[in-house]
């Protein structure tokens, strides 16, 4: 978990896919507990699970992150924590929602039916292989901050508009006999959009475990395929190499919109050269 005196305020980005018979009874509980530790973030619960990022005091973070655990179903929830120099959220909101990430597809399983885990440790190897089609799934604006190199850019401005996008590129995937390779900020979006993908007719599905923050957490810059920063949906705008704040005088180079690439089809566009950073 972080905490030092350059990023003094501890931020935890968590998601999990289980069953919650009643969403509005876990409520209470959950905004009472922020509320007593002074956490300000965003808490999405509904029957499918839980999704969110909170922030605030290392120890008010982790009573939170407990409370979520002792939860049926959630001992096994991923959390990625990175760091704010202040509150990167004004407030605290505990909402309920038919999905916790909306791709408004029914009968999608994201607990049985997502395609394969893949380590940041092994993610360069796989998407470096040139029998991989590398699909970011997030949105244009999100994407516009950087990206991995050679990802194709579905040009979506909402996730809901992923599969309609999948659905226009399926023939020309299939085609390729490609493996195909996702990724999103932290997985939550690949874990629907790989089901989806699979429950299409596609046997090599991947996608990047705990997503581009995880990556940027554990592959060593001089490593990284990642280029520019990964937008994050707070007051910080975007995180580099290290999950450090962009912005910081230590890397102001992180993000370089001029090496993002912008394949928005199968077939489209050339290749990027690959980041420097």
């Amino acid at each position: 978990m972080t905490q030092s005196d350059d990023y003094p305020i501890t931020v935890a980005a968590l998601y999990h896919f289980a069953r919650i018979e009643d969403p509005a009874a876990v409520r209470p509980p959950v905004e009472a507990l922020c509320a007593q530790h002074g956490l300000c973030g965003t808490l999405l619960l509904a029957r499918e699970g839980v999704n969110g990022t909170i922030a605030g005091s290392a120890q008010g973070v982790a009573a939170a992150i407990d409370h979520i655990r002792s939860l049926p179903g959630f001992a096994d929830i991923e959390v990625k924590y990175s760091g704010a120099r202040s509150a990167p959220f004004r407030r605290m909101k505990v909402r309920l929602k038919r999905e916790i990430v909306t791709m408004g597809v029914p009968d999608i399983d994201p607990v049985h039916g997502q395609g394969a885990y893949v380590d940041p440790a092994d993610w360069n190897a796989l998407i470096s292989d040139p029998d991989t089609v590398v699909i970011d799934t997030r949105n244009s604006f999100e994407v516009e901050q950087g990206s991995f190199v050679h990802a194709i850019d579905p040009g979506t401005e909402r996730f809901s508009e992923f599969p309609a996008w999948f659905d226009d590129q399926a023939a020309a995937l299939q085609a390729s006999g490609k493996k195909i390779a996702m990724f999103c900020t932290g997985g939550i979006r690949c874990e629907k959009a790989t089901a989806y993908v699979r429950a299409k007719g596609f046997d090599e599905v991947y996608h990047l475990k705990g997503g581009i923050l995880k990556y940027l957490e554990e592959v060593p810059a001089e490593e990284s395929l990642f280029s520019g920063g990964c937008f994050v949906f707070d007051e910080r705008v975007a995180l580099g190499q290290g999950l450090a704040v962009l912005g910081d005088p230590v890397e102001p180079e992180m993000v370089d919109r001029q090496r993002k690439p912008r394949k928005r089809g199968v077939g489209s566009g050339s290749a990027s050269s690959p980041a420097e950073s």
